[in-house]
């Protein structure tokens, strides 16, 4: 069979022939697969950089996707932790990490949505007692997965969102997809504290993309301007695009009810997440969320690897 293979971690994954794997479990099977997504999580998988990296070479990248069983079953499933991911003509998967989908799926919109989609939604659904009416701040709002965080809070019941990013266009436009308000990081330091104190100091609900500089300003701001401190203010860390690591002052943790906790692999049992993904997958291909995939050939994937896409695609190679 043929599949995209990593050989460096300095470089593209190539298009070439690989052993078809066999399964070696009782709920392991083999099947074709339509579709993978091309998300972040991938790319630092694929270039060894992620925490969950074993660093073994040579891998096949991909981290879930949808695929056909040998008994025409069409299946989303999430890709064991290891070196054979999910971006070949066939991989192995176990049948307790998927999800039966009907058999006119949007597959495309499931590839493409699923994974920055299950960020936020096992957060709200599985790490925190969210309520319908809470109101939610998205931090990083302008990448795919926040553009989803504002859906998503919407559809479970949040009573107001705050968008937060950086990018103009987009912001203005995730609006039309749910949010209440949007504010802008553009700015002094100072500035967009104030900013963002004067949104979201009543939030009860924070979830962070981006970590760095601007939660280490953002988390003394809110915890400060809280007319009531102690109403819980739930932080969920879950990405670090503003960098992957902040200096919190010991203040902010005795000041107010600031719960800080995060929501990634480790954090989550796999059960707890299989559980949720028939529900989020019927969802997206429902048409529910905004979604905009980007079909690429899997025989393209070394150009396509590192090519630009527009605001809100998402390449999803199709074996």
């Amino acid at each position: 069979m043929n599949a995209a293979v990593v050989r460096s971690f300095d470089a593209p994954p190539r298009y070439e022939a690989f052993p078809t794997p066999q399964p070696s479990g009782e709920h392991q099977i083999v099947v074709d697969v339509l579709a993978a997504g091309l998300h972040p999580r991938v790319r630092s998988g694929a270039s060894g950089s992620h925490y969950t990296s074993t660093r073994e070479l040579p891998l096949i990248p991909g981290i879930d996707g949808v695929g056909r069983s040998q008994e025409g079953q069409l299946l989303y499933f999430v890709a064991f932790d290891g070196a054979f991911g999910t971006m070949a003509e066939r991989t192995v998967i176990d049948r307790r990490r998927a999800a039966v989908l009907d058999a006119d799926a949007d597959v495309p919109a499931i590839a493409a949505a699923m994974n920055p989609g299950m960020s936020s939604w096992m957060a709200l659904r599985k790490r925190i007692p969210f309520a319908a009416g809470q109101k939610v701040l998205v931090l990083g709002a302008t990448g795919n997965a926040g553009q989803m965080a504002v859906q998503i809070a919407k559809l479970l019941g949040a009573g107001h969102v705050v968008a937060v990013g950086r990018n103009a266009e987009r912001l203005a436009a995730l609006t039309s997809l749910g949010a209440d308000e949007a504010v802008s990081l553009a700015g002094e330091p100072d500035e967009v504290a104030e900013v963002l104190a004067a949104a979201g100091a009543d939030v009860d609900v924070v979830i962070d993309y981006l970590w760095g500089s601007v939660t280490e300003q953002a988390i003394p701001a809110l915890v400060r301007n809280r007319a009531q401190p102690s109403k819980p203010l739930w932080w969920i860390q879950i990405g670090s695009m503003a960098g992957a690591s902040i200096a919190l002052p010991s203040a902010a943790l005795r000041a107010a009810n600031l719960q800080l906790l995060g929501s990634g692999q480790g954090s989550l049992a796999t059960a707890a997440i299989a559980a949720e993904l028939s529900a989020l997958a019927a969802h997206i291909s429902d048409g529910a969320f905004a979604v905009d995939p980007l079909p690429t050939p899997l025989s393209d994937v070394e150009c396509a690897w590192n090519a630009a896409t527009a605001p809100g695609q998402r390449i999803v190679f199709i074996a």
